[in-house]
């Protein structure tokens, strides 16, 4: 039989498990009571997703830093919203998780471990910069499973790169290429972090420039091409811009000089060596029975082994 064509897909892990524990009932326990509800939905996410598209590479992205103390210090309303507390002694910030969300964070590390699902992360970064980095040195079709349209910015026709936006659910993902994005947003995919840079983003804590939303940074981006064109035309009299634009641009000038690094996912991290490669089993099934009878994980387990198998 002859080998499926490579195809990697890229898992926004936090972004998925976040889903499935708002998403799956919290009555589901394992047999010491605690709270798997989270585990059972990711398993049961990357079984769908696995079965849908067939791929022969997965990873799970991972947050080592989700909230970067570079990007902090570039923007420090960056993602301000989301912290819970500081712990002293420069420890760095926590985001909200609920607690029986978070004793559920080990055990889906220890469950895709020992299903031989490879989690990569890099400190100092996010799991965006870590989907970037992979997507864009992968050289091979990648898709993208995330409900972050951030992640927008790497949509890449050329490249076979797209985005399976789960926003809406799992079941009811979009698959997001570039004509989706100028359908979405009257801009290409790889306008789109500028985009995102003029209109702001409150659920990062990014302001944006004021008095220019969406629609408006939408057409100065059709004109001008990207944000060094629409600065360098705000400061030129011979530019088609009117004097109200040309003075909102020049005002955000200090906010406009950091968030582009703010908001460009990294695409060049050393994400040290990995194998990508999907395992059709458990790399060992002892260990993998083991793990999954202590959280009572038996279901949704066979269903992504199933899904697995199906791949051979």
């Amino acid at each position: 039989m002859e080998s499926p064509s490579p195809r990697l897909m890229v898992l926004d892990t936090a972004s998925m498990y976040f889903r499935a524990f708002y998403g799956v009932p919290d009555s589901f326990r394992a047999p010491d009571g605690t709270p798997v509800n989270a585990v059972r939905g990711l398993l049961d996410f990357i079984a769908r997703m696995v079965s849908d598209y067939r791929p022969t590479h997965l990873i799970c992205a991972w947050d080592n830093d989700w909230r970067p103390a570079w990007r902090v210090e570039l923007i420090p309303s960056y993602k301000a919203h989301r912290v819970e507390y500081v712990v002293p002694g420069a420890a760095p910030d926590v985001e909200e998780v609920p607690d029986p969300l978070e004793v559920q964070i080990p055990v889906i590390v220890e469950m895709l471990t020992a299903l031989g699902i490879t989690i990569v992360g890099a400190d100092g970064y996010e799991a965006d910069d870590v989907i970037g980095t992979v997507a864009t040195g992968a050289g091979m079709p990648v898709d993208v499973v995330t409900g972050d349209r951030d992640l927008f910015q790497l949509v890449d026709d050329d490249l076979a790169v797209r985005v399976l936006y789960i926003a809406r659910g799992v079941s009811r993902h979009e698959q997001i290429t570039d004509a989706v994005v100028r359908e979405k947003y009257g801009v290409h995919a790889r306008q789109y972090a500028d985009l995102a840079t003029l209109r702001g983003d409150s659920s990062d804590g990014l302001p944006g420039v004021a008095g220019i939303g969406e629609k408006t940074a939408a057409s100065l981006l059709r004109k001008f091409d990207d944000l060094a064109g629409i600065r360098a035309a705000a400061t030129d009299p011979e530019a088609e811009m009117t004097p109200g634009l040309r003075a909102k641009i020049e005002t955000a000038a200090a906010y406009l000089d950091v968030a582009p690094q703010v908001v460009a996912v990294a695409r060049d991290l050393d994400l040290g060596d990995y194998d990508a490669r999907l395992p059709l089993a458990p790399p060992d099934p002892e260990l993998a029975r083991e793990v999954t009878e202590r959280w009572g994980l038996e279901g949704p387990v066979v269903r992504l082994l199933t899904a697995l198998t199906e791949l051979a």
